[in-house]
């Protein structure tokens, strides 16, 4: 399902027991200099990562302080963020000019303990190839070295690398729990392109060799994935970004399945095995 760009005035995009993907949260929280926001989401974990901007963020009285350091554009420097526990109480609040925040989340029914992820800790992999119109980088923000301190929820950023080029090929899905071929992971997107007039293409194709559908998706369009096959696409001449979460049903790690028809071209993209392994 697409989502048009709108001003959702700080009240989630994808709220708690979403119809299409219940293991997921997603909020966009948009403050000036100064201005507080406070948040509880029962039952989900969640991560706080500034698009832009610079903020605080109070856990339960734990604080983070100085978490972000962008100020254009996604573009514009490496992303932080702070994990959140099921439940926390907590408080946003704006230290540059203005910000805007992502709040991303998945279902979970433990509590854990807060912390915070700098620029230096990311888990960083580049694959593809200009040739293979595929290439492109993630900056996983709680990626697979957070195993051990979080439930259910991944959380990253992914750029293509250069103008143009298709993402999340070969086409794959994981909506159905069958390992160990595949899990169930919900997952929700929210797009940004550059410049910002430049869009690209969602396809979502619900069978193998059947007619899907497809969604022309623009700056911060936000698409929820609950099955099937899903690659996208960047027009040429533009860069595209998109925020990333996925939210397991029974496990942290993801396992995806590759579409029959498409699966031998894993074998021609350079790297796609060691980005499969960062998600797991």
């Amino acid at each position: 399902m697409h989502i048009a760009p709108h001003d959702n005035q700080n009240k989630p995009i994808v709220d708690v027991e979403d119809a299409l993907v219940p293991l997921n949260y997603f909020n966009i929280v948009k403050l000036k200099k100064g201005d507080t926001f406070d948040y509880s989401v029962p039952g989900y974990e969640t991560c706080v990562v500034p698009a832009t901007g610079t903020v605080t963020v109070d856990v339960d009285g734990a604080v983070y302080e100085n978490i972000g350091t962008r100020t254009i554009d996604v573009w514009d420097g490496e992303p932080e963020g702070v994990y959140v526990p099921v439940g926390a109480k907590v408080r946003i609040t704006c230290i540059s000019d203005e910000t805007e925040t992502f709040v991303a989340g998945a279902k979970y029914d433990r509590v854990l303990e807060p912390f915070d992820v700098r620029a230096a800790d990311l888990d960083v992999v580049q694959y593809g190839s200009d040739d293979t119109k595929t290439h492109r980088k993630i900056k996983h923000i709680l990626g697979a070295n957070y195993h051990d301190k979080v439930g259910r929820l991944l959380v990253s950023e992914l750029y293509t690398v250069g103008a143009g080029g298709w993402s999340g090929f070969p086409s794959h899905k994981h909506d159905t729990d069958r390992l160990p071929d595949e899990t169930r992971h919900d997952e929700t997107y929210n797009f940004r392109f550059k410049p910002n007039y430049g869009s690209g293409l969602q396809m979502l194709q619900r069978e193998d060799n059947e007619p899907g559908d497809a969604y022309h998706i623009m700056d911060r369009s936000t698409v929820m994935i609950d099955k099937g096959y899903h690659p996208c696409a960047v027009l040429p001449g533009y860069e595209m970004y998109y925020f990333t979460i996925l939210g397991g049903e029974s496990q942290r790690s993801l396992k995806q399945y590759f579409q029959p028809t498409h699966e031998e071209q894993l074998h021609t993209i350079p790297g796609i095995m060691d980005m499969v392994a960062k998600f797991k």
